[in-house]
């Protein structure tokens, strides 16, 4: 049925339609009808632009979220700077005394004192120890009173040789009568000798039974009591003195490091040694390295060396494991940041430089550290670089500094 639309200026031009025989529909409006339609028609067309964006803001509510601005990454940053750092040698090493002094009895005789206490740092010649005397005194007198009697004998024979030789110049007496007095004389003499060495050697034998300290150190635990009994020639010392003025500090380094070290001791300078403790946190002392060995241990291809403190406060105790780093060089005038700025990614170093609220990744060549400080090739001094965040960090990434750190933080040496 076909529909048409009049725009009749009256309900009588209206009238007059309903009579067809077309049975047309007429949809007639006034002029109050007409804006009611445009509204209506301009109310559907707005709804069904609404609606489709609203369902696609729902289905994806991160595309209204990318429209809204995104928090930037913070982060701190430290300013690279120049300076000079030592290189050090890292190793562990044993602390080494210069000498360690086990004395035996060389008599065999009853402990009658013991001069020392446990622990005592005794100097060169302190008593320690006495052994009952009397016996080798004995001995010795006895030696002495054969000594007196063959220069005796030695005496008288050179008395007669002296009249043998008048008389033989007199021509009272043979030349064989005189050779004879002669060699008398060398006999006596050679008993003389013989005695005197007896003599000493009881003197000797006197000396052991006082021992003294052979050198300057500290005495162990005590090892034999007064009224025990030493022999002479036992398997068990009588005490124990360790030198710890000066001491040393045996420490292994590989044998790449060898040509430098060696270098350092041709020219005769000086390398410092420090010794830290077992967290290689405090340094307990300070000294020079004193030599080398002579050949490479190939089993673990490594080289000992000996370093030498003077050790005032015995802060250093013999067999005592230590951390040690030896200083072979300076760097001058190289570029520091802090260690933590400093990332890895398996293949080599790199750090995020800071520049305009912009990071930018940089590979770096590590030259040394020391633990808080890093000495770098491939960054400028002046140059800042990011100390955090790095999680959230890549290439070009936009970044908001919360606090700058100054400079990196002064250094005295690395690590090698």
């Amino acid at each position: 049925m076909p529909v048409r639309n009049r725009f009749a200026e009256s309900e009588e031009e209206i009238a007059d339609f309903s009579g067809s025989e077309e049975r047309d529909v007429i949809v007639a409006t006034t002029p109050g009808s007409r804006t009611r339609l445009v509204l209506t028609l301009t109310a559907i067309l707005a709804l069904s632009l609404v609606v489709p964006l609203r369902l696609s803001r729902h289905r994806n509510p991160s595309a209204t979220a990318s429209n809204a601005s995104q928090p930037l990454t913070i982060i701190h940053t430290a300013q690279s700077r120049k300076g000079d750092m030592g290189a050090y040698i890292d190793a562990l090493g044993t602390v080494t005394p210069v000498s360690t002094v086990n004395i035996f009895s060389q008599v065999t005789g009853q402990v009658i004192a013991v001069h020392y206490r446990e622990g005592q740092l005794v100097q060169k010649g302190d008593p320690l120890i006495d052994i009952d005397p009397r016996p080798f005194r004995a001995q010795l007198q006895q030696a002495e009173g054969l000594l007196d009697h063959d220069r005796g004998v030695l005496k008288q024979a050179e008395i007669d040789l002296a009249r043998y030789r008048e008389a033989f110049a007199e021509h009272a007496v043979a030349q064989q009568i005189l050779d004879d007095q002669e060699q008398a004389v060398v006999q006596d003499q050679g008993t003389v000798k013989f005695d005197e060495g007896q003599v000493q050697s009881a003197t000797v034998q006197l000396s052991y039974c006082h021992i003294t300290s052979p050198s300057a150190g500290r005495v162990g635990l005590r090892l034999i009591d007064v009224g025990n009994t030493a022999f002479a020639g036992g398997s068990n010392s009588l005490v124990v003195i360790t030198e710890l003025q000066p001491i040393t500090v045996v420490f292994n380094v590989a044998e790449d490091h060898l040509g430098e070290v060696q270098t350092q001791l041709h020219q005769h300078a000086p390398l410092l040694l420090d010794a830290f403790d077992r967290n290689a946190e405090k340094r307990i002392a300070r000294g020079t390295l004193l030599t080398l060995d002579n050949q490479i241990d190939t089993s673990t291809g490594t080289v000992r060396l000996r370093g030498e403190f003077n050790n005032r406060d015995l802060a250093l105790f013999p067999n005592q494991f230590v951390n040690v780093r030896l200083l072979v060089r300076t760097l001058k005038d190289t570029v520091l940041i802090p260690s933590a700025a400093v990332q890895r990614n398996g293949t080599r170093a790199f750090v995020f430089v800071v520049n305009k609220n912009t990071v930018s990744v940089r590979n770096i060549t590590e030259q040394s550290f020391d633990g808080n400080t890093t000495a770098v090739a491939g960054l400028q001094a002046g140059e800042w670089v990011a100390v955090s965040g790095f999680d959230k960090l890549q290439d070009g990434t936009q970044v908001t500094v919360e606090q700058e750190r100054g400079p990196a933080a002064e250094t005295t040496g690395a690590t090698l």
